[in-house]
């Protein structure tokens, strides 16, 4: 059927076509389909506003085309819409309901409607209604305003380029803390006996929190520890939950009864005579620190600050024990008092994990002269210093998720001064260290500071498993670098420092791996790379499509024949575009020393503003000679 002016609005593809800025193809097809979505005609009658001679469908009551019910009309035309549908015939009808009648139903099921919009074009340019369904004889389709020309998707259809997760969520990297270790091949006693004070009690409450098969006999070893404190809420902690992981143990149904299983009773005879002594050696120390300030004596009262921190801290108090070892910093009267405070903060921050703090007072420590003016020879000491202090720095820069600063902290250690028991063990800057250093460095820094270093050597000796994995990994025996790691994983995941970072540290490792494989190469078989990294090709082509995806290896892969080109690079464009951006800077660095020249040789200087916060003016030192600088 045509119009009046001659143009066929039967073809709802074509006349979508012509009302799009394109014609018969790309949106202006897609706003034909929707076009022929609402080009349908009501029952009922109206004044002719349009073109006279149009039959189009039948329509429900929310304005949509209705594909199984037609009718012929010879009554009055519907009204032509205008806008980027002006070919399409709309007409408008009342609301459900408003005349007393419900919501037309398709093969017995009532359809969807949405509110009222104030938009002529209800359903395809008001997203208030994009959530209304459609029924075809082709599916189920539904509208979607959220592009400039309405489309009309496949119910359950996700649109292209349309991004279903939150942007500021990674959950790649997201650490998982509900995680449960089965197999652990860990010594508990051994593992207990490398720490000292509240670190240790942490670490084996940590352990008890993943590991259901270690958790009794770690509260236990816990309980045991913590009764040598004065920390007496702990002590009831812990005893709640061995108590609960004995009657789950019980209720096991594989359970064996054992006459060992019993949780010891509660000590409340302990618990009050250590409040008791608690109290008064709080009182006792409080009344001391107070005839120190009354005495004047600097030394005196930093001890009773550092003494005063020390029982606080034994009781559990971390933010007042914070306190007390930062009020000494004013009572210092040394460089080596300086390195104490700062040992005593940094020890508490770590167990309060936080780090940015740990971190400034490393930097502080590290800027006393006993430690800055020494660069040369160090004596056992000051040695002994500067590995605590690099051992906190590598702890703070892995919680921090800077690995490859953690790496070059924790290697600076060394072997025969590390004696951080209330941190960290020779075993764990071993282990720290290897794997942020195999995630991070490459193949020669990998020999220059972790293979070749006699100190670090040391360390590795306590771990062979690493040891190991790091000599495979740089002999290019990936696979079996691989499988050591995942075989040394259920003990990394118990450790509380770690945990977070493992997934994120073995997929870096991994990643490095596949760039350090495929490098020497211009095309690599896919199926020798998959039996090297023992994995899949169809896995392995994933990750590669990843890696390509962010950068890291620039390649094509070919899914047919499952190779793996490598891209070709212009070195003659690359050349010249490093010279230029050379020859750049080096006029950026002739004009800078050219305008330093000229303000030394009249001499110009910054005045520094004063404490209200006044601007700094340039002013010439000499009286007699000015100069005028437009910088």
């Amino acid at each position: 059927m045509k119009t009046s002016s001659g143009r066929r609005l039967g073809a709802a593809g074509r006349d979508g076509g012509r009302a799009g800025p394109g014609r018969g193809s790309g949106p202006g097809r897609a706003r034909g389909a929707a076009a022929a979505a609402v080009a349908a005609a009501r029952p009922g009658p109206r004044p002719a506003r349009g073109r006279p001679g149009t039959a189009p469908h039948a329509r429900g009551s929310c304005g949509r085309r209705d594909p199984q019910r037609r009718e012929t009309r010879t009554g009055p035309e519907p009204w032509v819409g205008g806008g980027p549908f002006k070919n399409a015939v709309v007409p408008p009808a009342p609301r459900p309901g408003s005349d007393g009648s419900a919501a037309p139903e398709v093969d017995g099921t009532p359809r969807r409607v949405g509110a009222r919009c104030r938009c002529r074009f209800r359903c395809l340019t008001c997203s208030s209604r994009s959530d209304l369904l459609l029924p075809g004889t082709a599916g189920d389709f539904s509208l979607s305003a959220s592009l400039s020309a309405c489309t009309l998707l496949y119910e359950g259809a996700v649109e292209p380029m349309q991004i279903d997760v939150d942007p500021q969520e990674d959950p790649q990297n997201a650490p998982d803390v509900n995680y449960v270790v089965e197999n652990p091949s860990l010594d508990l006693e051994q593992y207990a006996a490398s720490y000292s004070g509240l670190m240790r009690i942490e670490r084996l409450q940590f352990i008890a929190d993943h590991c259901p098969t270690l958790r009794v006999e770690a509260l236990k070893m816990a309980l045991s520890f913590v009764q040598r404190t004065f920390n007496v809420d702990m002590y009831e902690e812990i005893h709640r939950k061995l108590s609960e992981a004995t009657r789950e143990l019980q209720n096991a149904p594989d359970a064996i009864p054992e006459s060992g299983v019993e949780p010891p009773p509660l000590d409340t005879a302990w618990v009050e005579a250590t409040r008791k002594k608690a109290l008064l050696k709080l009182e006792k120390l409080d009344t001391d620190l107070k005839n120190y300030k009354g005495n004047s004596i600097k030394e005196s009262i930093r001890r009773g600050h550092d003494d005063l921190g020390d029982h606080y801290l034994d009781c559990g108090d971390l933010s007042n024990a914070l306190k007390c070892y930062s009020r000494a910093r004013d009572y210092c009267t040394s460089a080596k008092h300086v390195i104490n405070m700062c040992l005593n903060v940094i020890k508490v921050s770590v167990y309060l994990q936080n780090w940015s703090h740990v971190l400034s007072y490393v930097s502080k420590a590290e800027s006393t002269p006993e430690i800055a003016e020494q660069r040369g020879e160090r004596d056992s000491q000051t040695q002994a210093i500067l590995t605590k202090l690099k051992c906190a720095a590598g702890l703070a820069e892995l919680a921090a998720r800077k690995y490859k600063q953690a790496a070059k902290c924790l290697l600076l250690a060394s072997f025969d001064h590390c004696d951080f028991p209330e941190l960290l063990s020779p075993s764990n800057v071993a282990i720290y260290g290897g794997l942020c250093a195999l995630a991070t460095f490459d193949r020669q820094e990998l020999q220059r500071n972790v293979i070749s270093s006699s100190s670090f050597k040391l360390f590795l000796e306590l771990e062979p498993q690493v040891r190991d994995i790091i000599f495979k990994f740089y002999e290019s025996k990936y696979a079996s670098c691989l499988k050591m790691l995942d075989e040394m994983k259920d003990n990394l995941l118990l450790d509380m420092y770690l945990a977070p970072h493992v997934r994120t540290l073995y997929t870096q490792i991994r990643n490095r791996a596949l760039i350090q494989y495929f490098s020497p190469y211009v095309s690599a078989d896919m199926h020798r790379m998959a039996a090297a990294f023992n994995t899949t090709v169809a896995a392995l082509e994933d990750e590669l499509t990843q890696l390509i995806l962010e950068g890291l290896i620039s390649a094509r892969v070919d899914s047919h024949s499952k190779i793996l080109y490598a891209r070709d690079v212009d070195q003659r464009s690359t050349t010249f575009e490093k010279s230029l951006l050379m020859g750049k800077e080096f006029q950026r660095r002739a004009k800078a020393m050219m305008l330093r020249a000229a303000v030394l040789r009249n001499q110009i200087h910054v005045k520094s503003p004063p404490r209200e916060g006044s601007q700094g003016e340039l002013t010439p030192a000499n009286s007699q000679s000015r100069m005028s600088t437009n910088m």
